[in-house]
């Protein structure tokens, strides 16, 4: 008779589970195609999307802190870009659109990287965060219609339509998103949420065509406080027409596309003399530069949800002194008390990464309301070459030449050796002034081309380099939270002389002159022959 040896039956025992383990991984289904689709959605979620949106798919990744608005919480299924009614799930095809283009005006960037594959598998496993896209048939996008037409008369009942939707009370009369509710909206998590500005079309959330701009309005914007217009539809207030012409309006209210960014602004000469101020008729057919701003996220505090999104720059010289208008979007005139509820909630929503928060008194309101300021910044002395000073207010090595502006202490100069360190220029001879109307500051600046104090002299012909940088006191930016611009170019345009104008009149005569001998030749050799 054999004898076991202790140990023995637990290792036979071991090696026939193990076999079973194996006929039965082997006899086990595939992952269904769902399921496979989903695991390889996962790994590009995990690469791209976890940091802002979480592990989880809650809107509360590492980044999103910082953010406003906040990431998309996928577990709850709001999701604003949809062809859907309101309240309804997106289709794929409207998941698919935000991820190839982002959603503008957010931190949302579009995904142009990805291939089809990649982003038909990133569908599948974002949808499987929420139950409610298991549950009924799949979403039917909407009916929208056909477009009756545009032109001037659609345009003017548009404008009707958007005092009788009350679209003002939020967006404001010119659309520039300083309604009187504005400083109260909120979205479904209770943090605030800025009022679309209108007229930069090119940062409206699924596109600044007519077309985009009429699905928006029919199917809303979930999750926010922006609702869809055919509950007015259906009661009378408005026609579908009307929405169509409010569409149109909506659309003249500014560039659909972010205007050309060009390296240098062209100061004109106005040899008949230069504005005395920033009004509109005196600046007309004066070109106008535009500049986008970024948060200044390089130096903390970091600000990753500025206000100022970008600058319009004209400028004009008269041969002895300079004038620039520089013009912004801001909501808020700041120091404006009707917006401390806004500041309150910013400062309280956003990670300042250790910046101190603005102090409240005992009724919860600001004890120091911030104003709203924009500095230009210039090397004091023409650079060689490309080289230029450190764009965040120079440094102490290379200070930079600034002319400053905020709506508290009017304008002036000063020398910057960094962010947060001015010095006042006292007998620097920058002057100006600022008006604020409906939801848009306009800054003239005028100083002499040359001068005597401490500051740089301009020349004729001459590029020099050029900084922005901005603040919205109501959005609790102070100090180093601001808005940013990289280095541009001014350049003053000297005068028209007599070369310039005779050169190519000259030109034009020697080409006419020239193209006569070819066509007489030409006849000739037709009457030769």
């Amino acid at each position: 008779m054999r004898v076991l040896r202790r140990g023995t039956l637990g290792t036979l025992g071991t090696l026939a589970l193990g076999g079973f383990a194996i006929l039965a991984l082997s006899a086990a289904p595939p992952l269904s195609a769902q399921e496979d689709a989903a695991a390889a959605g996962k790994v590009v979620y995990d690469r791209w999307c976890a940091e802002c949106h979480g592990e989880t798919g809650q809107g509360d990744g590492s980044a999103a802190a910082s953010m406003l608005p906040r990431p998309r919480d996928f577990t709850q299924a709001l999701y604003q870009i949809r062809t859907t009614g309101s309240g309804q799930l997106p289709t794929d095809a409207d998941i698919r659109f935000a991820i190839e283009n982002g959603l503008p005006g957010t931190t949302m960037p579009g995904w142009p990287n990805l291939t089809d594959g990649e982003i038909d598998d990133l569908i599948v496993y974002l949808k499987s965060f929420s139950r409610f896209f298991g549950q009924g048939p799949a979403p039917e996008p909407l009916d929208f219609g056909s477009d009756p037409g545009g032109g001037p008369a659609a345009i003017e009942a548009g404008a009707a339509a958007y005092l009788t939707m009350l679209c003002e009370e939020c967006h404001g009369l010119s659309g520039r998103g300083d309604g009187t509710s504005a400083p109260t909206l909120e979205d479904w998590r209770g943090l605030p949420i800025r009022a679309a500005d209108l007229t930069e079309a090119w940062v409206l959330n699924g596109g600044s065509s007519v077309e985009d701009m009429h699905t928006r309005m029919l199917t809303g914007l979930d999750g926010t406080p922006m609702p869809s217009a055919i509950d007015a539809m259906n009661s009378g207030v408005v026609s579908p027409d009307e929405v169509w012409q409010l569409a149109h309006y909506l659309a003249s209210l500014g560039p659909r596309e972010m205007p050309p960014l060009r390296e240098v602004i062209r100061v004109g000469r106005a040899e008949a003399g230069l504005p005395a101020d920033g009004e509109e008729e005196a600046w007309a057919g004066v070109e106008a530069f535009y500049f986008p701003m970024s948060g200044q996220v390089v130096q903390l505090p970091r600000n990753f949800a500025p206000a100022v999104d970008g600058l319009w720059v004209q400028g004009l010289h008269d041969g002895s002194d300079i004038a620039l208008r520089v013009q912004w979007n801001d909501p808020s005139n700041s120091p404006d008390p009707n917006w401390d509820e806004w500041q309150n909630k910013i400062t309280a929503a956003l990670d300042l990464d250790g910046a101190e928060p603005i102090a409240l008194d005992s009724a919860g309101a600001p004890t120091a309301r911030p104003p709203d300021a924009v500095l230009l910044q210039f090397p004091f002395e023409p650079p060689e070459g490309t080289d230029r000073p450190y764009f965040l207010m120079g440094d102490a090595r290379e200070p930079v030449y600034l002319w400053t502006w905020d709506s508290e202490t009017g304008v002036g100069a000063g020398r910057g050796r960094g962010l947060d360190s001015v010095e006042p220029l006292g007998e620097d001879p920058v002057t100006g002034e600022a008006t604020w109307e409906e939801g848009r500051w306009t800054l003239y600046l005028r100083r002499s081309i040359e001068v005597e104090s401490d500051g740089l002299d301009f020349a004729e012909g001459a590029p020099m380099p050029i900084a922005f940088q901005a603040w919205d006191g109501s959005s609790a930016e102070v100090g180093k939270r601001s808005s940013v611009s990289t280095w541009y170019y001014i350049l003053l345009e000297p005068p028209a002389s007599s070369t310039v104008v005779v050169t190519p009149l000259l030109a034009m005569l020697l080409t006419g002159a020239f193209g006569l001998v070819l066509v007489r030749r030409a006849q000739d050799r037709r009457r030769d022959g």
